[in-house]
This record gives structure tokens, C-alpha cells and sequence, in this order.
């Protein structure tokens, strides 16, 4: 278990580094935390990302979830940290454990459900207070049952999600653990954030599309 530090959550990640003039090298930790309501996917995402498969049984998360991923770019190794926490009201107290000293924090919401995108005033407020430096980024999960709404539901949950994701300054992401949709695109969006690299992905914005916005954020 990782023991909370007083350094801020990007100087703790880089200072794992070696720093030279084409950015960081050999092992970086970068610690992510995963917060939102119960019951919209996030344990699914982590593994998604972590395992590369799919938990199509809906199992609660007691507390917190944590697993790692590594991978090379060049001649860097990144280790992400990935923390998973409950979405009920009782582990509220954990939440310092996933979101102190992390560098990113996933504010995740269900796309088919409007309520678990409100409920992220609350969550964003809490989160913000332990941890006023980590790159906020704006998640929706469920893009394929998302698909499956009205025109009218898709675009008022998109608008009002761009709202957020505007007020927020993060980076907006709708995605499928299921059909392996912008997953991995989530975690090249933490890189490029965290260690302020240019990013390359394509921007998609048409109503009814797996949404990628980020460079309101810039």
C-alpha cells in the first residue's frame, strides 16, 4: 500500500526519473485514480486497460481495486498505478487513499445514466480538495449502450458533459470497455497531459460519436 507523501503528484511521479532534454527515461510511476458513482464501470475499465479483457460480471468494489500496467516508449519504461474506488457513500473515507500523490484522476459517469454524471459535482469537490494538482480528465462509460439512446437523450447528456468538462478544464472521453473503444486512447491523453507533450490523437466531436475532446485544455 502506498503511503501518502507531501510532495505534489507530478513532481512525486517525475522525480522517479531521469530527466533530460527529450523528456522523462528509464522506469516513471504514474499513479491514477479512478472515481464515480457505483455501478458504471469503472472496476471494468481498469482491467480493460491493465488486462486487456472484459469482466462482463458486474463484481462491487469493497473499498478500493488496484492494479498496474506497464509500458515502453522508446527507450522509457511508464508504470501506471491504477486505483479503483467504490462507488457507495461508505467508502467516501478512502478516497484520500486513491487520490492523494496521483498525477491523474478519472472522473468517470455512466453515458446511459444522467444522474452519475451529475453526482460529479460532489466527487470533483471532494477529490479537488486532497489533490489540487492532478490532471482532471472526464470519462463516460457505456458508449455502447450510450448508442442505443434517444438523438435528443445523446445530445443533452453530450452538451451538458461538455459543460462539465469545460468548468473542470479536462480533457472529455466517451468509451466502451466492451468494444474496446478509446480505452487505451484514455492513458496516452494521461502521458501527454501529465508531462505536457503534444498530442496527436484526432479530436471527434459529432453528437452520437465516442467523444474526444482536449484541446479546450491547452
Amino acid at each position: 500500500m502506498m503511503t501518502p507523501t507531501t510532495s505534489s503528484p507530478a513532481t512525486a511521479a517525475v522525480s522517479m526519473a531521469t530527466m533530460d532534454s527529450s523528456g522523462p527515461t528509464n522506469g516513471v510511476v504514474l499513479k491514477v485514480g479512478i472515481i464515480g458513482d457505483a455501478q458504471i464501470g469503472k472496476t471494468s475499465l481498469m482491467i480493460k486497460y491493465a488486462e486487456g479483457v472484459y469482466e462482463t460480471e458486474y463484481i462491487q468494489t469493497l473499498g478500493v481495486n488496484f492494479m498496474e500496467k506497464t509500458i515502453s516508449i522508446r527507450d522509457s519504461e511508464f508504470t501506471f498505478c491504477i486505483w479503483d474506488l467504490g462507488g457507495e457513500k461508505e467508502f467516501t473515507s478512502m478516497l484520500p487513499l486513491v487520490c492523494s500523490d496521483a498525477v491523474a484522476i478519472l472522473f468517470t459517469f455512466d453515458l446511459s445514466r444522467k444522474s452519475t454524471l451529475n453526482s460529479l459535482k460532489e466527487w470533483y469537490r471532494q477529490a479537488r480538495g486532497l489533490n489540487k494538482s492532478a490532471v482532471p480528465l472526464l470519462v463516460g462509460t457505456k458508449y455502447d449502450e450510450f448508442i442505443n439512446l434517444s438523438d435528443a437523450d445523446q445530445e443533452e447528456i453530450t452538451t451538458q458533459a461538455r459543460k462539465y468538462s469545460k468548468a473542470m478544464k479536462a480533457p472529455l472521453v466517451f468509451c466502451s470497455t466492451a468494444e474496446s473503444i478509446n480505452v487505451q486512447k484514455i492513458y496516452k491523453l494521461v502521458l501527454a497531459k501529465v508531462f505536457d507533450l503534444n498530442c496527436t490523437l484526432p479530436e471527434i466531436s459529432d453528437i452520437g460519436a465516442p467523444i474526444l475532446e482536449y484541446k479546450h485544455c491547452n
